[in-house]
């Protein structure tokens, strides 16, 4: 009794079926993948620019805090006072102004005058130094560099001269001409008079 073996055709279909899945799996594992990566890409990017806004606005305050504490010193009462004692100091030349003034005789005023040059020499730095807008110290401070510059301008000239050389309280100058900017852009007609703050009768 003889049996047929009767051999079957391989299942096509089903090995077929059996590499679309297994390349449909890999092409959704690369998808995925790849969408990982641009999702971490997106976070880090929005992280970036939230820890540079951050950054910015903490900047930000430092800098008024900074500003704010050397403005206070010039507009406290005491800082009136010393401004006001300031200007009102009379002088014929630079040698009487150092028999009056200077540290050798009168180590009260030079002090005063000194903290008072370096406050100004130090907001000119942070105008030159783009830390603060020119327009925001003049707001504050209103015209007082350009009378206090006015009144030393020759006093400053010869401390150059003879001690401090060309740039000493250069900040303080610069100070002077954007202060001075911002104000004639306001009022062109503007004119610092000569007798500065002194008080002239029928004026």
């Amino acid at each position: 009794m003889s049996i047929a073996l009767s051999s079957a055709p391989p299942d096509t279909e089903s090995g077929a079926n059996c590499m679309v899945d297994i390349a449909l799996l890999q092409s959704v594992s690369y998808i995925a993948g790849a969408l990982g990566v641009c999702v971490a890409a997106i976070f880090y990017i929005l992280n970036l620019r939230i820890s540079q806004r951050n950054m910015k606005t903490t900047l930000e305050t430092r800098k008024l805090q900074f500003v704010t504490s050397i403005t206070t010193q010039l507009l406290s009462e005491e800082g009136q006072r010393r401004y006001g004692e300031l200007m009102n100091m009379e002088w014929t030349d630079y040698d009487d102004f150092e028999k009056k003034y200077g540290s050798d005789y009168n180590l009260d005023n030079y002090a005063k005058r000194m903290s008072m040059w370096n406050t100004f020499n130090t907001m000119g730095m942070l105008v030159r130094e783009k830390l603060v807008e020119s327009e925001v110290l003049y707001r504050i401070n209103n015209i007082d560099p350009l009378f206090m510059w006015s009144k030393f301008k020759d006093v400053i000239a010869e401390n150059r001269r003879r001690y401090g050389g060309k740039d000493n309280f250069s900040d303080f100058e610069l100070l002077y001409d954007e202060i001075l900017r911002v104000k004639l852009g306001r009022d062109p007609s503007f004119r610092i008079p000569e007798t500065l703050t002194k008080y002239v009768p029928g004026e």
